[in-house]
């Protein structure tokens, strides 16, 4: 089965928890602090795989869970780090965050890999915390959590030529003849119901990959036919080779045909217009098929049109060795602007407030905010002290005074993420 689209959620591995422990041998007076720290949470990395062709492997996946670090153990003996979570796709898959719409990765070569979310670090032991004015904390952090995304994944084929048309034009008979894939092919609309991809080998040794992508309809970019599944496809290929049924033999115009897959790819992405592009008009050997081509010369005077007769082998060889020169004079371009990219956002220097405090229908307070909500999760409020440094920490953000200057009143409960305290 092919599959070119997934949506997948992806938790990185939580860190470690680090260790409260003190050292205690006989003989070794005011041993002090002995907890090592937690090891990082595993990675969830993509991995270019050469011989993967779809993404029906991730289809069933749903969810992706990377494993915690290992703990720290007293004697200072620090956790292992965890091992990182490999997923291996397919060349030319493009990873989103869809919740943002930035991409996050191309990875059209053969060895691009990419990490997709982040392990959360090892929670510090005890031992790490000890300073001159505290030789002996006594508390310890648990481990950082890892980075949590919902991803799109997205296979755009890696092609050269995109082979476009309406459906049983001859496309599927063109890159059977022109190279070695064998397509299915049959005289009914909508016989490919994949892309089918043929390697071309031209003069001077020169070779390109060829596209040949399920029948077009009018509206297809909205959805009707085999709707725009397949069109993403085209949007890698350098050079745009329209197929027309120059014969007519289903009654439709050639010409009509031409301008009706051309409003659908303007549709789809207006830069797919601005590609070289050549017209083969296939069918060159059926009834009135002369006539219509002058008629279809003549109305697209600026274009390239080759004609052919796939069934024939007849005319191809020209067709293939000027997509070659195209391609020759063609230099390879990134899919997507640098702006698209989530590693190339511009974040602006504000002053904004690392936090939002407000009261629920409860009438409890409820603070939100990333900074304050990690610092939760890493406390083990297990120990005055620990239960002290988190209240210190709060008050150094300013949560105090915010507090106080909003009206909270003695007695009155804050909440954090699933945690209610008193403010005093």
């Amino acid at each position: 089965m092919f599959v070119d689209e997934v949506i997948l959620k992806v938790e990185a591995g939580k860190g470690g928890d680090g260790c409260l422990a003190f050292r205690r041998e006989k003989f070794i007076p005011m041993g002090g602090p002995f907890g090592g720290n937690g090891g990082k949470g595993s990675d969830i990395v993509f991995v270019v795989d050469e011989g993967l062709h779809t993404l029906i492997d991730l289809r069933y996946m749903k969810v992706v869970k990377g494993p915690k670090g290992e703990n720290g153990s007293g004697k200072n003996q620090n956790g292992k780090n965890a091992e990182d979570v490999i997923i291996r796709v397919p060349q030319g898959t493009v990873v989103t965050d869809d919740d943002t719409g930035l991409i996050l990765a191309d990875l059209r070569n053969k060895d691009d890999r990419v990490v997709v979310a982040t392990g959360g670090r090892g929670g510090r032991g005890n031992t790490a915390f000890k300073t001159q004015s505290n030789p002996a904390p006594n508390f310890a952090e648990n481990g950082e959590p890892g980075e949590k995304r919902t991803l799109k994944i997205e296979l755009k084929l890696l092609a050269d030529v995109g082979l476009v048309g309406m459906p049983s034009v001859g496309k599927s008979t063109i890159i059977s003849m022109i190279s070695k894939a064998k397509p299915k092919i049959a005289a009914y609309h909508f016989t490919t119901l994949t892309p089918n991809l043929g390697v071309v080998k031209a003069s001077n040794n020169r070779s390109y990959v060829v596209a040949d992508l399920p029948g077009l309809i009018e509206g297809a970019s909205k959805g009707d036919g085999l709707g725009d599944k397949f069109l993403k496809h085209i949007e890698r290929t350098r050079v745009i080779a329209h197929v027309i049924d120059i014969a007519s033999t289903e009654g439709r115009d050639p010409y009509e045909d031409y301008v009706t897959i051309r409003n659908e790819l303007k549709e789809f992405d207006e830069n797919l217009l601005k590609r070289p592009e050549i017209i083969i008009a296939n069918k060159i050997d059926g009834d009135n098929a002369k006539e219509n081509l002058e008629a279809f010369k003549k109305k697209v005077k600026d274009k390239e049109v080759y004609e052919v007769s796939a069934i024939l082998g007849e005319g191809l060889d020209k067709v293939i060795n000027r997509l070659a020169d195209l391609l020759d004079e063609i230099p390879q371009t990134p899919l997507y602007e640098e702006e698209k990219y989530e590693s190339f956002i511009l974040y602006k220097f504000k002053k904004e407030e690392p936090y939002t405090i407000t009261r629920d229908i409860d009438g409890v307070w409820v603070i939100k905010g990333e900074a304050v909500e990690k610092l939760l999760k890493m406390t083990r409020f297990n120990t005055e002290e620990a239960i002290a440094r988190f209240a210190n920490k709060l008050r150094k953000m300013g949560i105090d005074d915010k507090l106080t200057e909003l009206g909270v009143q003695e007695g009155e409960r804050v909440r954090i993420l699933d945690y209610e305290f008193e403010f005093r």
